[in-house]
């Protein structure tokens, strides 16, 4: 029988509610009874005590709020009646001692993998098509259409295919549920990206994105890469090759380069694209996928249209994933700095090394103080479905998304652009936003994506397969074309955490070996945001 009602940490003066629950009604929690005031939804919170007026609200063991009006035990907690709060840091105060889960069944399995030369190993084989800088998008979203056309051979979908009944007076089309695979090329798949950046802004944004884009190249997932330049763009291609360089000095990747204020029209241009990427994607064809350990997986964990219910099923679940992966030699990486506000004591005590603690609480200071000076903060980060499904605070919501990182010591923090070399959890320095994260984590090496969600959002990446973990049944079943995984089996009782992380798991282990394509990757969902620190020029 599911429960109604959950503390998750002792020390906490709140109570979540796992079903709704109306005004009246009498719940018991560790021997205590509770009467519910006012009706109160499932995810949110009600007072497990009295508060008076600049008491602390404690969840997860920490500080998440501050009460700015008396409410009474059975009340629910609201915008109104508490608002952000967050304990104060004060540098590493102890080392975090921790006792990693038993991996014995974990620590011999394989996967699926293509091996590169500098011995990462990755789950896709992309040939990347991307641009220095927005002037050559057009030429991108060409070269796109001809190679789509061509290479997949795609049928027209569904919604075509209604649209085109329509068209003919609503005349019933058949629509073949199954589709044979088309493509001219089994073993490589080709990935086009656009973005806005590479000019028009600050020098700084320009040469990270070269990082960034030096990043996906590095990124075992890909197998070699066509780039567009301009010619006169700040982004210049001596920049990024530079930062290739710096990443990876023995790179063996094809990579194919053309610049328009070089070549001529535009013809003369696409003609010479076109040959010289068509001889690196037959040859990259030939790649095949080998069994690797799965120590080779670099899984970068991050959350996105959370509910009440993120950090205490999909975020937990997650962490545990996490923790086996670090406890058999594997890679991760928690993201989304804005969303560990008030958790930084805690992660900076995890840190191995006592730089990395510094390292960390600088980026957190400096990141911050860029919202400030833009007239915003970090308490304004829970978005609209964040509250109204019971993400009351900032600290709220961090405190459950930090849940994603498990309990593993942090090897090392890193800052945007920068790449994952050391085995363990590591720190990534983004945004909370939800396609510039991804964008990152993959950029610093992920191979595959865990993304938990409580409200649903379709969000992919171009080379990186994003698995999706659902924190709620409802989402699972309303929402199952974008959700892989449903993680609220913990919500239910019908599975533990570490019974639902061993699933999750094995899912990962079949997605990285190609033998399950994840939903983003069916509805053909491959977003690109890098994040711009500074400004337009």
């Amino acid at each position: 029988m599911q429960k109604k009602v959950l503390k998750v940490n002792p020390k906490d003066n709140v109570i979540v509610a796992l079903m709704d629950l109306p005004a009246g009604e009498s719940v018991n929690l560790d021997g205590t009874d509770y009467t519910i005031l006012k009706d109160i939804k499932a995810k949110h919170k009600f007072a497990a005590v009295d508060f008076e007026d600049g008491d602390h609200i404690l969840m997860y063991g920490v500080i998440v709020g501050k009460a700015n009006q008396s409410i009474k035990q059975g009340e629910v907690i609201t915008t109104e009646n508490v608002k952000h709060q967050s304990a104060k840091v004060v540098g590493k105060t102890d080392t975090l001692g921790w006792t990693p889960p038993n991996v014995d069944k974990w620590k011999d399995r394989t996967f699926m993998g293509y091996h590169r030369e500098d011995g990462q190993v990755g789950t896709e084989n992309v040939w990347l098509f991307f641009p220095l800088v927005f002037c050559e998008n057009k030429n991108i979203e060409t070269l796109k259409d001809i190679f789509e056309k061509e290479l997949l051979h795609d049928k027209a979908s569904k919604h075509q295919l209604l649209l085109r009944s329509l068209l003919n007076g609503g005349a019933t089309v058949e629509v073949e549920e199954e589709e044979p695979d088309t493509r001219v090329f089994k073993n490589i798949d080709v990935r086009f990206i656009t973005h806005q950046g590479g000019c028009g802004g600050i020098r700084q944004d320009a040469e990270a994105l070269g990082r960034l884009f030096a990043g996906y190249v590095n990124n075992p997932n890909v197998a070699g890469a066509t780039v567009l330049s301009l010619g006169c763009q700040n982004l210049q291609v001596q920049i990024f090759m530079d930062s290739l360089h710096a990443l990876a000095p023995n790179n063996k990747k094809p990579i194919v380069v053309y610049e328009q204020q070089k070549s001529g029209t535009i013809d003369e241009m696409l003609t010479g694209v076109i040959k010289d990427s068509y001889e690196g994607i037959k040859k990259s064809n030939e790649i095949e996928r080998k069994p690797a350990s799965i120590t080779k997986l670099n899984i970068g964990l991050e959350c996105g249209g959370s509910d009440g219910f993120s950090g205490i099923s999909a975020n937990p679940v997650l962490g545990e994933v996490s923790d086996i992966m670090a406890a058999v030699g594997g890679t991760t990486m928690l993201a989304e700095f804005p969303e560990l506000c008030g958790v930084e004591q805690e992660l900076v005590n995890r840190c191995i090394n006592d730089e990395d603690g510094v390292k960390f609480l600088k980026l957190m200071k400096d990141f911050e103080a860029s919202v400030v000076a833009a007239g915003s903060g970090f308490d304004m980060n829970p978005s609209p479905g964040n509250i109204k499904d019971g993400l009351i605070t900032d600290a709220m919501k961090s405190a459950g998304a930090s849940k994603k990182g498990g309990a593993a010591p942090i090897v090392e923090v890193l800052d945007f652009t920068e790449y994952a070399t050391k085995p363990g959890l590591n720190l990534l320095c983004t945004p909370g936003n939800d396609a510039e994260c991804t964008t990152a984590l993959v950029g610093s090496g992920a191979t595959v994506v865990l993304f938990t969600t409580g409200l649903g959002t379709p969000m992919g990446n171009p080379i990186a397969p994003v698995v999706k973990i659902s924190s709620n049944t409802i989402l699972a079943e309303k929402m199952s074309d974008i959700i892989d995984f449903n993680a609220g089996t913990v919500i239910s009782g019908e599975k533990t955490i570490p019974e639902a992380a061993d699933e999750l798991l094995e899912l990962i282990i079949n997605v990285a070996s190609g033998e399950v394509r994840t939903k983003a990757d069916v509805l053909n969902q491959n977003d690109f945001i890098p994040w711009r620190r500074g400004v337009s020029l």
